[in-house]
């Protein structure tokens, strides 16, 4: 336990030092003035502080002062030694942060009980603050876990609801990073950010009780067949509330909310303006943007720019003002996933043209 000394007096500081050399596991740090220490600020470790409050330059009071500008010696203790008994002195050491007090001429056998218990103190709230770091530190390990074993739930689900349509699958993956860049661009916090890209592939779960009838029809859908395609945001919505999980109640938010529109005329619920959740209005533009960009049985995909124009056209009418902006922002970030994700299927898809079929050997 390292004690600072410091006190202009040359006599009381060499008796100060040896009655801390006498206090078990103590070592004394003793600086005749004020500037010394300041100087050695704030490379110097201690912990716990002596100081005589009557000194040139700078008292006692205006030391410590200056000490806790330092952030590392904020949770010091500090023992201030006076021979003033004047209660306006010590109401100014209290305020400064003092705990204790010791009257000049130091009583020896005062002295070491007193910082024999400010020592004894030290000690303990060290090992509760050691004891608090280890308990944050396995909260933040079982938190990490558990939410590992969310994503994986999710990642699971998400390769379950897309496993008769292999295209739905990177449908969900591109409008999960679309999302993120979207959410970044309106500087939301960086950990809803993360957790919208982690529940984002979910967002059309409830297809997984479309019949395949509908869902891989090949062709438009008739109006009969449209309203039942419409159920799965609701669908999917009800497949995830009761879940415990943080993200998971995110990815249910999202399937409810995903086809809501700005102006109220969306499904399920016909919500409207603020009141449809935040989550569900970025991931509204994710996922109209990826699949407008994309070739489906039905339909040609559009450009790039057709799209980009149908978005920004469509701001306070289909999709959130705010929420648009950001994805203009967003759009060189948008833009080279997407590119990348096309490159990645060519040359998926060129692979798979090389290979030899099954039973023959090259």
């Amino acid at each position: 336990m390292r004690i600072l000394l410091v006190d202009d007096n040359n006599t009381n500081l060499k008796l100060l030092t040896r009655l801390v050399k006498k206090i078990d596991r103590c070592e004394a740090l003793p600086f005749p003035t004020p500037e010394e220490v300041l100087s050695a600020l704030p490379d110097l470790d201690f912990d716990v502080a002596i100081i005589d409050y009557q000194m040139p330059v700078y008292n006692g009071v205006e030391l410590y002062t200056e000490i806790v500008r330092f952030e590392k010696y904020a949770q010091v203790p500090v023992v201030f030694i006076t021979a003033d008994l004047d209660m306006t002195t010590r109401m100014a050491a209290l305020n400064a942060g003092a705990i204790d007090f010791l009257t000049k001429p130091v009583n020896p056998v005062e002295f070491q009980a007193r910082i024999q218990n400010i020592v004894s103190l030290t000690v303990a709230r060290r090992q509760l603050a050691e004891q608090a770091e280890w308990l944050r530190r396995e909260v933040d390990k079982a938190v990490s876990e558990l939410r590992q074993r969310e994503q994986e739930i999710i990642e699971r689900l998400t390769l379950a609801a897309g496993y008769k349509d292999p295209e739905a699958s990177r449908h969900t993956l591109r409008v999960a990073a679309y999302s993120h860049a979207i959410a970044r661009e309106m500087g939301l916090p960086e950990q809803f950010c993360i957790d919208l890209k982690l529940a984002a592939p979910m967002h059309d779960i409830g297809k997984v009780a479309m019949p395949d009838t509908v869902l891989l029809k090949q062709g438009r859908l008739t109006e009969s067949e449209y309203r039942q395609m419409q159920s799965h945001a609701q669908i999917g919505s009800d497949i995830l509330a009761q879940s415990h999980s943080s993200l998971l109640q995110l990815a249910s938010e999202i399937a409810a909310s995903h086809h809501e529109r700005w102006d109220g005329q969306g499904y399920p619920n016909r919500l409207a303006g603020d009141a449809i959740p935040l989550s569900g209005r970025i991931i509204c533009i994710a996922d109209n943007f990826d699949a407008l960009t994309s070739e489906r049985p039905y339909k040609q995909a559009w450009s790039y720019e057709r799209t980009v124009e149908h978005v920004l056209s469509r701001a306070g009418t289909q999709f959130d003002p705010d929420c648009v902006a950001a994805f203009e922002r967003a759009l060189p970030a948008i833009r080279e996933m997407m590119e990348a994700d096309r490159r990645e299927q060519a040359e998926e898809a060129a692979r798979k043209t090389a290979a030899p079929p099954l039973g023959k050997i090259a």
